[in-house]
């Protein structure tokens, strides 16, 4: 059953994702960049919100400054040594003081936060979902994250791209079966209500 839409949907509102902006060249280590961020809504690609950000990253420590039309705020950047050497950064919340490589800001906030600092508040879309379209969703983020540049109307599941090793792909090909065997659950009950209504 899923939830009633009580809490507001995190998906919706602003998100920040430190490791696609540093693969992007928008955030550079040890350096100082400087970059205008959009943000679009997922259905009909209007633009929801623009930012300006400043981000200066040194050894020890950083800053990522966003400045937009009703905010102007300063997130710490700090690094963690990895196991095998080298080092991973994140944001540090401003609320939780932890570290988390992706902030959200939903509608209505003025802040960006980690998802524990909006606590019960928020929720993601998934949570508001029943288990078929639970699965139907599902299906279709593993076909984008496969599809490349394949004609999405040639395949229901994508071959495994190049650069993906076996074993994630195989991973994948088990959680898409998984939605298959949910949404093939939901058919003969889908039949028995329709071939109740109309045999009424």
């Amino acid at each position: 059953m899923p939830r009633p839409r009580q809490r507001v949907c995190l998906e919706a509102g602003l998100k920040l994702e430190l490791y696609k902006l540093m693969r992007r060249g928008c955030v550079v280590p040890g350096a100082w960049t400087s970059f205008r961020m959009r943000w679009w809504e997922n259905y009909t690609g209007e633009e929801i919100a623009i930012a300006d950000c400043t981000v200066c990253m040194r050894a020890h420590e950083g800053t990522f400054r966003i400045v937009m039309d009703d905010t102007d705020e300063t997130i710490i950047l700090t690094p963690r040594s990895r196991r095998f050497g080298g080092h991973q950064w994140y944001f540090v919340c401003p609320v939780e003081n932890r570290c988390c490589s992706v902030l959200w800001r939903p509608p209505g906030a003025k802040q960006f936060r980690c998802r524990q600092g909006w606590g019960r508040r928020v929720a993601y879309s998934s949570q508001f979902l029943d288990p078929d379209n639970r699965a139907h969703r599902g299906k279709a983020k593993i076909k984008a994250k496969l599809i490349a540049d394949l004609d999405p109307e040639e395949w229901e599941l994508p071959p495994k791209p190049k650069w993906m090793r076996w074993s994630t792909y195989n991973r994948l090909v088990d959680r898409f079966d998984t939605y298959e065997e949910i949404l093939d659950r939901g058919i003969p009950e889908l039949m028995a209500k329709l071939l109740g209504k109309y045999s009424q």
